[in-house]
């Protein structure tokens, strides 16, 4: 405990100095006392004007960056739980409203000082500026002057969004973690930071289309690619770019056209292009660590999806979902909770999406499932195929959870789901089969599962609760309480209308094909701390080498050295130093995945004769599985009723009770409020959704 608190205290004397730069980065004492004697020092000819700000705004990041896999690793190793017990009590929802959503105290407390660094960070800028202004055409005026100063200065302020832009969706970041954070519980940061930087850079782009039109007559600077500055050209063509990326990114834009978000998304790539030659070297690296981690992580995903992964078997329920089962690694290891991203070439070459995982790596060592319901175009043909075809290819990225199994320490737990929200619940219900039936010394939570539902034919879903292997199970152990709501049927249907049963199909293995294993072997962690650390000190040395030998003796030579070529080999060097790193260490780890594969045997399966979905309706069949009967015998189905959660929840006894929620965005908004009111306090709030 010693350790752990030596290792947070570390984290956060270090990011608390970085962001005391970014606050110190638009004052005068910055610009005229720090900035002149640090120049001197490390704007050498090795780095020229990019050596400070990758000393004070990257080496911090990435340093974080690599010290955490370090920690993660022996967290990992020590199955230690959460370090953040402190913070129970501010992870209490403080706020939920549209367009927010569900916002704890911490999270409100950070977006008030991030928006307060926003504001001091502008106020300084135009201060400095309208103190020093320049008149940059004959005859301008002083409020033209300051016009043109209040545009520059909110792009200054929109890159500062962009330096935290890409930390939410690094899915493998070792920075969320230390936190308690995953990616997809980070999404909506993302969301947040990207909506105030597209608006900064459309107010930043619009004021100079207005001061160069309207104010000086100078529009043939938007064109203007300069070979001794800054590009206003590559600005105007990223400034397009973000528009488009913004407007079809709102939510009902994305809903209603999510294919159309998706592909006009991927337009970032060439927004970074162009938006690096717009700002220069010496801002690129103050964005640069997230842009660098987030490439990490993108290549990694590259390289474990170019390998097909074994699909083992499905069972498609009556209701539209399927369960698919794909062979691993025994190595595999992941926490409840976690995500799949799955890729079928046969549906869609491009889409990938990500799927809640069902199986528990403890439970299920050889095995990994993932539920699927059937309810857009991409999903329908799946279950198609899936019905027809005796094999599937399917590329898999992850899987990507939290760091530990914070809900095991509870008291206990009320898990609150509608419709396919049960997912995720599944795997936190496995892993407290595996503690109940191993003996663990960690006296497992009561349970307390209410699953919401529209049909009768959605209840089978609750047979995806126990895995499709023959493990035999002893659910004795285990506190299980399951309500069930129908609220479309007023009673129990008829026999014959119940009859249909699970439809559970083995696929023909390919040679081809293999398990799903991590992607950087059993200390990956460590793999990734190494691939990161050599990537960017090869970064550094090559940059280095580079502008010595290259670029320096053309400047001391008085000549002309292009401005953008400066950017194009940052980029490049960024680019070829994580393509070598992350190579080597991939392909040094795959030879030691490859020779464990071959041990792998295939997975036999017990087909079960009976459902006890279907037993919980017609009441007039024994069923021979023991883990079956004590599942029917915890659960209890209510027709025609919605439950009344805020009752079931303020009767919750005990001082240190889980909810969690997964569902609609009403369900999770609705018990968010009754877990922040004043009665409430033992309750302790979690939400479970890739919306918010």
């Amino acid at each position: 405990m010693k350790s752990n608190a030596a290792w947070q205290v570390f984290f956060l004397v270090v990011f608390v100095g970085y962001i005391f730069i970014w606050a110190m980065l638009p004052t005068k004492v910055y610009k005229n006392t720090w900035t002149p004697k640090m120049n001197k020092n490390l704007n050498s000819t090795y780095f020229r004007e990019q050596g400070t700000n990758l000393l004070l705004f990257s080496f911090p990041i990435m340093l974080l960056a690599v010290l955490g896999c370090v920690h993660l690793h022996f967290k990992t190793k020590s199955n230690s739980p959460s370090n953040w017990r402190c913070f129970r009590s501010m992870r209490r929802p403080a706020l939920v409203m549209a367009p927010l959503g569900i916002v704890n105290a911490v999270e409100l407390a950070f977006a008030a000082m991030f928006v307060v660094l926003l504001i001091w960070s502008l106020a300084n800028y135009l201060y400095i500026s309208f103190g020093n202004l320049h008149m940059h055409t004959l005859g301008e005026k002083v409020w033209q002057a300051k016009f043109r100063s209040v545009s520059l200065r909110l792009g200054y302020i929109g890159n500062t969004c962009w330096a935290f832009l890409f930390f939410p969706v690094t899915r493998g970041s070792s920075l969320l973690p230390l936190v308690g954070l995953t990616s997809e519980s980070s999404i909506k940061y993302h969301i947040w930071l990207g909506h105030v930087s597209n608006f900064l850079f459309a107010v930043h782009s619009v004021g100079f289309i207005i001061y160069w039109w309207a104010m000086t007559d100078q529009m043939y600077l938007m064109l203007q690619w300069s070979s001794t500055y800054l590009s206003n050209v590559a600005g105007v063509i990223a400034f397009v770019l973000s528009l488009g990326m913004w407007v079809t990114s709102f939510d009902r834009v994305r809903r209603k056209a999510f294919e159309v978000f998706f592909y006009v998304h991927h337009l970032y790539v060439l927004f970074v292009f162009f938006y690096m030659f717009h700002v220069g070297v010496a801002y690129l690296c103050l964005i640069l660590p997230g842009i660098f981690l987030f490439i990490i992580d993108r290549y990694l995903r590259f390289l474990q999806s170019r390998s097909k992964s074994r699909l083992v078997s499905t069972r498609l329920l009556p209701n539209g979902t399927m369960e698919l089962t794909f062979s691993k690694s025994p190595e595999l290891s992941y926490t409840p909770t976690s995500v799949l991203f799955l890729n079928v070439p046969s549906v869609c070459k491009l889409q990938w999406h990500p799927f809640t995982v069902t199986s528990n790596s403890n439970l299920e060592p050889q095995t990994l499932s993932v539920a699927i319901k059937s309810q857009g175009s991409w999903t329908q043909k799946l279950y198609t195929q899936l019905s027809s075809f005796d094999h599937l290819e399917v590329s898999t990225e992850g899987p990507y959870g939290p760091a530990s199994s914070h809900f095991l320490s509870r008291e206990s737990l009320v898990m609150i789901s509608g419709g396919s929200g049960i997912t995720p619940f599944i795997s936190i219900l496995r892993e407290i089969i595996h503690k109940t039936t191993t003996g663990s010394t960690i006296k497992a939570p009561n349970i307390l599962l209410i699953s919401t539902f529209k049909n009768t034919t959605d209840l089978r879903m609750l047979d995806l609760l126990l895995p499709l292997s023959g493990t035999p199970l002893d659910l004795s152990n285990l506190q299980l309480q399951i309500e069930a709501y129908i609220t479309r049927e007023t009673e129990k249907p008829v026999e014959d209308s119940y009859k249909k049963q699970i439809q559970t199909k083995l696929f023909k293995p390919n040679p081809l094909d293999s398990p799903i294993s991590p992607v950087l072997g059993k200390n990956s962690w460590l793999c990734l701390a190494v691939i990161i650390s050599s990537s960017f000190v090869l970064f550094l040395i090559s940059l280095g080498l580079v502008t010595r030998y290259h670029i320096y003796p053309v400047e001391r030579r008085k000549d002309n050295y292009h401005y953008s070529f400066k950017i194009l080999w940052d980029m490049f060097l960024v680019c070829a130093s994580i393509f070598v790193a992350a190579s080597v260490v991939f392909l040094w780890q795959k030879r030691k995945i490859s020779a464990e594969e071959k041990q792998i045997q295939n997975v036999d399966f017990a087909i079960p004769t009976m459902s006890p979905a279907s037993w919980l309706c017609t009441m007039d069949t024994e069923l021979e599985s023991l883990p079956h009967q004590s599942l029917v015998q915890s659960t209890k189905v209510h027709f025609g009723a919605r439950p009344d959660v805020k009752s079931i929840l303020l009767e919750c006894k005990g001082s240190d009770v889980g909810v969690l929620v997964c569902g609609p965005k009403s369900m999770r908004h609705d018990v968010a409020k009754i877990c922040a009111s004043g009665s409430a306090k033992n309750l302790h709030f979690e939400s479970i959704s890739f919306s918010w």
